[in-house]
């Protein structure tokens, strides 16, 4: 027949693939979500095979079916729905419907029987069906027209399909289930049989399991493992075997008041998805929702909360001199605006400005079109004009701008000599420090959340891939309105995030006296770059190749043959198949992992080749990240390395950096301080480096205000050797290294909320000698598991903690229902508190030693942040003055009850100024 299949989706089974086997995902508030993403998907994708086609998702009702009358133990093994799973029904259901696809849900019967009763009853009529499941069971229903596919895996089963899957065909699968049973669902079978002697019984003894028992006696003559026991052990089961034949056969005679014609999906109800897909903050989605509703002329009428509904905006293109002045005089008159730039590049050291534009009020903005190139491209005002115009404006510390991403927009600037000030908010850093983990923290997604409207994207007017323009062969029809949306959108994103700020002290004091200060210190440092060793580094990458080519040997005289070290298949099955390596952990998709965690282990216990893998791995990175790699990103209008420093992306505050990212260089291998030494001073300069001593335990002594760690630190004890006296019960002077190096692990241990058995992994002693030595250390100092206790019971309670100054950092899933990430959570509300402490006193340190440097007007800037260490550039005669001042203002960044100690280096090269 011509008709187009019926598409049949076992709801239920993908419900539970999709929570087993796909990462957890929750939103912001800690609901899970992942189980629904994951069946929404997978109906997505089945939809637009068979976008023609009849469609039903099915779905197991509530309560009990005929099959628990039949047997009362049916399925009684299994446990209860899990909470997490159990909230995500619902909403999966509102979804489909949403999405306008037919849902069934039958009482008295499971989703099989339902989908088994279409089946057929299509079957009979000629016309095809096709099933989406992961569940064997239904392999029973294949027939010429009916199919099965399983979308997670990519598997289709026809007759021929099922008969190389299980062995049988078709019209054996419940002859077989009744003989294997099942465990997940109760149904006994016959005790010791399994698939391959299931398959040997039917494909010996013709009749399925009726032909089987009339045979008995022919048993003992197949070539099956036990034979001559199986009939007996048959006879002893055969009413178990019958009765699992009844529960294992799908229903095909379900009373349906369904017809197949009624089961074409409907549009979906837009309306109802923008509700459910802000509510599950499936952000995609809902930007996909939002720009079909904006492109088809229809207004949303389903906001976020706490917005109002938007006016309609007026965007102009000033290609004209009035019009330009006419804003000018706008701006001129506003005690702030939002302003943005259009450039070339996403570098800011190397971008080209191409156009600037800027809102005074909601709804209202301008685009001012400098430098497009194309051809037909109309007369544009002359950039130089339009800049010396807005400079007064934009280097007047009294007039208040607001930027998404502002330290990009004074980078660019600064090439054309505006120094821009007066940045008073950054709606980046707003939304970053109202809720950290949230959202991500650009203008689309932030335009999302907080204002429910999609924005035109750079990729809607640019293109994609390869053939993406560049902003400036933009056409300005285009470029024009996505350009003002930006500055029209960051307004409005500062009045919705302010004032929800506003309602926390806390986090306005964050936001005023760190982020933002932050954020010309940081332009600054990137726009000073780093010198680099070209030479240095090319000849560092020739002796990384060559140890690389050594380790290469070492595997394949190892392994006994060459193969990829770099592929994870050949690595496998030279580990696991053909060196006999034990398998401690599994991939998602079922294979032996050879992921570095377990590389690690397997080096633990004397397995060579990992061994041999990990440092080849290691050097590996070194080449490709940093002695390959940094010699082409240093610009050539500078000769230097400008890495980007990024104060929105970490959960705690602190920086991370990239194109390089500097954060990563390893310093405890010679290799990785061989990078640093590439790191050099220009001539008659020298590189100063100083950091922080120990901070994040002299946070945990100020937080935990335990006595113990308050007298070691007070008194400029060594605090690892003073542990280790504490623990191990010995006097401080006969502390011996092993035991020094012991109570460092315990001491950076439990800041990371380290268990007995990481401790004993890490320092090599058993499990209960680790726990002993936890014990004691909170004997000896129960300030600390106090503060811990004290952690947890406050997030639980509040849903985040707080650093000294106030910042937060929400924990979503400190109430959720699965153990392992409440522990997490619990773990992070811990360490948070500390590391996030750690970082607000960096950047306040980084403010003071800025504003140091600008008022004494000093040779001398600093090039490089990396953890809790800043790298300056000092001219030789001003080294020991920058030295002598640098200390007490990075100490004076905070006032803990302990010391902060700043250590200060100086070298021709940052190996050897660290």
């Amino acid at each position: 027949m011509s008709e187009t299949p019926l598409v049949l989706v076992d709801g239920s089974s993908y419900l539970y693939r999709a929570f087993h086997a796909l990462p957890p995902l929750t939103t912001s508030t800690g609901k899970p979500t992942g189980a629904v993403k994951g069946v929404l998907n997978m109906l997505l994708s089945l939809r637009k095979q068979y976008p023609d086609s009849p469609f039903a998702v099915v779905f197991d009702a509530k309560g009990k079916t005929f099959r628990d009358e039949l047997f009362a133990e049916y399925k009684s093994h299994r446990p209860p729905m899990p909470d997490d799973l159990r909230s995500q029904v619902e909403p999966l259901h509102a979804s489909i419907r949403a999405l306008g696809l037919p849902l069934l849900c039958v009482d008295g019967v499971e989703a099989d029987d339902v989908i088994g009763t279409l089946a057929r009853r299509c079957a009979a009529l000629g016309r095809d069906v096709v099933i989406s499941t992961g569940d064997k069971d239904m392999a029973q229903l294949v027939c010429p027209h009916v199919t099965l596919v399983n979308t997670m895996t990519g598997s289709v089963y026809d007759v021929e399909g099922v008969k190389t899957k299980f062995g049988v065909g078709p019209e054996l699968i419940i002859d077989f289930l009744a003989l294997m049973g099942d465990k997940v669902d109760n149904i006994p079978g016959v005790p010791g049989v399994g698939e391959k002697t299931a398959c040997g019984l039917l494909n010996g003894i013709e009749g399925g399991l009726r032909g089987l028992y009339q045979n008995l006696d022919k048993v003992c003559d197949l070539p099956i493992r036990g034979a001559k026991s199986l009939a007996a052990k048959l006879e002893e089961h055969k009413d178990a075997a019958f009765l699992s034949y009844e529960l294992a056969t799908i229903k095909l005679d379900v009373p349906l008041e369904v017809e197949v014609a009624n089961l074409m999906p409907e549009p979906p109800h837009r309306d109802a998805l923008i509700a459910l897909y802000r509510e599950l903050e499936f952000k995609n989605w809902l930007d996909e929702l939002l720009r079909e509703a904006k492109a088809a002329g229809e207004d949303c009428d389903i906001q976020p909360e706490g917005c109002s509904v938007q006016a309609e905006a007026e965007y102009e293109t000033l290609l004209e001199q009035a019009d330009f002045d006419r804003w000018l005089a706008r701006l001129q008159g506003a005690d702030c605006f939002a302003f943005d730039t259009e450039t070339t590049s996403l570098d800011a050291q190397r971008a080209e400005l191409v156009g600037v534009s800027f809102a005074v009020e909601p709804g209202k903005a301008a685009y001012v079109p400098l430098c497009h190139s194309y051809m037909g491209v109309p007369k544009q005002l002359d950039r130089d004009a339009v800049l010396a115009a807005l400079k007064p404006l934009l280097e007047d510390a009294g007039r208040m701008k607001i930027c998404q991403h502002g330290k990009y927009d004074m980078n660019v600037l600064a090439h054309y000599g505006i120094g821009m000030r007066g940045l008073a908010f950054d709606t980046m850093l707003e939304s970053y420090v109202l809720d950290a983990t949230a959202t991500r923290h650009d203008m689309d997604s932030l335009a999302l959340k907080y204002l429910g409207r999609g924005t035109i994207r750079f990729e809607d007017i640019a293109g994609k891939g390869a053939k993406q323009l560049t902003f400036d062969q933009i056409a300005i029809e285009q470029a024009g309105p996505y350009a003002a949306e930006d500055a029209d959108v960051t307004l409005r994103l500062h009045q919705t995030l302010w004032g929800r700020l506003e309602q926390t002290p806390s986090l306005v004091g964050v936001l005023k006296d760190i982020e933002m200060p932050l954020v010309p210190v940081l332009a600054r440092i990137e726009r000073n770059g780093a010198l680099v060793d070209a030479q240095l580094l090319g000849q560092q990458g020739i002796e990384l190749g060559e140890k690389m080519v050594e380790l290469e040997r070492q595997a394949y005289e190892i392994a006994g043959e060459e193969f990829n070290l770099g592929s994870p298949k050949q690595l496998c099955a030279i580990l696991y198949d053909k060196l006999g390596c034990p398998v401690l952990s599994k991939t998602s998709g079922g294979q032996p992992s050879t992921a570095e965690g377990v590389l690690a282990e397997l080096a633990e216990r004397d397995y060579p080749l990992p061994k041999v893998i990990m440092q080849h791995r290691s050097l590996s990175k070194l080449k490709g990240t940093y002695t390959d790699k940094l010699p082409q990103q240093i610009n050539p209008r500078t000769g230097r390395i400008h890495t980007s420093y990024h104060q929105a992306v970490t959960a705690t505050g602190r920086l991370s950096s990239s194109d390089p990212n500097l954060q990563n260089i390893p310093i405890r291998t010679a290799e990785g301080r061989r990078i640093r030494q590439a790191f050099v001073a220009p001539k008659g300069y020298r590189l100063l480096a100083a950091d922080y001593s120990q901070i994040e335990l002299r946070i945990m002594a100020h937080l935990a205000q335990d006595a113990g760690l308050l007298h070691a630190f007070q008194n400029d004890l060594d605090v690892h050797r003073a542990t280790a006296a504490e623990v191990f019960g010995v006097p401080l002077d006969e502390v011996s290294g092993d035991q020094r190096r012991s109570a460092k692990a315990i001491n950076f241990g439990l800041i990371y909320g380290m268990s007995a058995f990481g401790l004993a992994k890490q320092i090599g002693v058993g499990r209960g000698e680790a726990q002993a030595y936890i014990d004691r250390y909170f004997t000896r100092y129960p300030g600390v598991l106090d503060y811990m206790e004290r952690t947890r019971g406050q997030a639980a309670e509040q849903g985040f903690v707080e650093t000294l100054f106030g910042r937060r950092l929400y924990l979503p899933e400190i109430h959720s229902k699965n153990g392992a990430m409440r522990k997490a959570a619990e773990r992070t509300a811990i360490n948070a508190p500390m590391q996030g402490t750690a970082a607000d006193i960096i950047k306040r340190a980084m403010i003071a030693v800025d504003r140091w440097l600008q008022d004494e007007a000093l040779d001398a800037r600093v090039i490089l942040q990396v953890h809790d260490e800043l790298v300056l550039e000092v001219r030789d005669e001003q080294v020991e003055q920058v030295c002598e001042c640098i200390r007490p203002l990075m100490s004076g960044a905070a006032q803990l009850d302990v010391p902060l100690v700043v250590e200060a280096g100086v070298g021709r090269n940052w190996d050897e100024a660290h």
